[in-house]
């Protein structure tokens, strides 16, 4: 009799585990050399999936809203401005199942790269970099439903405004970034750079926009009251990808050619120190908490966690071949 009832128990019990293992917080990695998205249990450090893109290839991820699905923009064999095959369609991944359950499909070669949730509206955007645009899409149909001129080439990535009101991309060749009016589906600017800038970010304020210099090692600082460009802060070596942290004091860099990470103090818009991580940074993720950022490491095939209190990696993940773009799948 105990055992019976222990087993009812036990089958009572276990749709609550179900559910609470499906809700567990994911962190998701690019492994853009096995053309594959890596599914993290960001507690144990463990890769739970690595799912098969069915693509050539996959640099970029971003979770939906409720944290249950990635969609994961296949750009192409090659780098941005240079020749390769152009990418036309977004892997729609099911982060619980670590199954491909749907693809968005673009009827000519776009290169989709960097993919956003709107703050606001929930409506998924991605850059379109051969169409010169960010084209939106319902997450939920899977349909597309218009697109944002950018004004530019080579728009690669992008921010939104936490109100959802601009959108900011770098545009790499050109050296510039274009300034955009979402609701409108216009471009407001173009402000100038340099000869060629990579990566972008925001402030939690929304008063200032960072992209590398890909020239010198500097970043650009743009006010966006003026949208013009501030200031410049000096840096060890170039910079790529760059994140704030949720209490928006820091802003963390990625220095590819130096296998550190810069953290630049938001109030003095100066680098205060370095942090040493594994070989050729690419994308920088903070914690939602703050308490942790996430660094690909391309050439290391690895992931490094910081401690933002004690600035310092103490762990580091092995992922698949050159990882990259990283999201955060947050449980609901």
């Amino acid at each position: 009799m105990r055992t019976i009832r222990a087993a009812l128990s036990l089958l009572a019990l276990s749709p609550l585990v179900s559910t609470a293992h499906a809700q567990q917080s994911r962190l998701l990695v690019a492994e853009k050399g096995a053309q594959s998205l890596a599914i993290v249990d960001p507690a144990s450090g463990s890769v739970l999936a690595s799912v098969p893109e069915r693509g050539i290839t996959g640099h970029e991820v971003i979770a939906s809203r409720d944290g249950k699905v990635a969609f994961v923009p296949i750009y192409g064999n090659s780098g941005v401005g240079k020749p390769g095959t152009d990418g036309q369609n977004i892997v729609v991944i099911d982060i619980a199942t670590h199954k491909v359950m749907g693809n968005i499909a673009f009827d000519h070669g776009v290169r989709p790269h960097c993919p956003l949730i709107g703050p606001k509206d929930g409506l998924l955007y991605v850059t379109t970099e051969l169409d010169k645009t960010i084209t939106i899409i319902d997450p939920k149909t899977l349909k597309i439903i218009g697109a944002i001129p950018t004004g530019q080439p080579q728009s690669h990535m992008f921010v939104l405004s936490h109100d959802g009101r601009r959108a900011y991309t770098a545009n790499v060749g050109p050296g510039t970034v274009s300034v955009i009016d979402v609701h409108a589906r216009k471009v407001l600017k173009i402000i100038p750079i340099s000869a060629n800038t990579q990566r972008i970010s925001i402030s939690l304020d929304d008063k200032w926009v960072f992209t590398a210099d890909q020239t010198k090692p500097q970043m650009a600082v743009i006010n966006t009251a003026t949208n013009a460009v501030a200031k410049w802060i000096a840096m060890e070596g170039i910079g790529y990808g760059a994140a704030p942290t949720p209490d928006g004091r820091w802003l963390l860099v990625a220095l590819p050619d130096q296998n550190k990470v810069a953290v630049i103090d938001l109030k003095s818009m100066q680098v205060t120190r370095t942090v040493a991580v594994g070989a050729y940074p690419q994308e920088v993720l903070v914690r939602p908490d703050g308490k942790a950022a996430y660094i690909s490491c391309e050439h290391a095939n690895q992931v490094d966690e910081i401690d933002t209190a004690i600035w310092t990696v103490t762990r580091t993940i092995p992922t698949g071949k050159l990882a990259d773009g990283l999201a955060w799948a947050a449980a609901k």
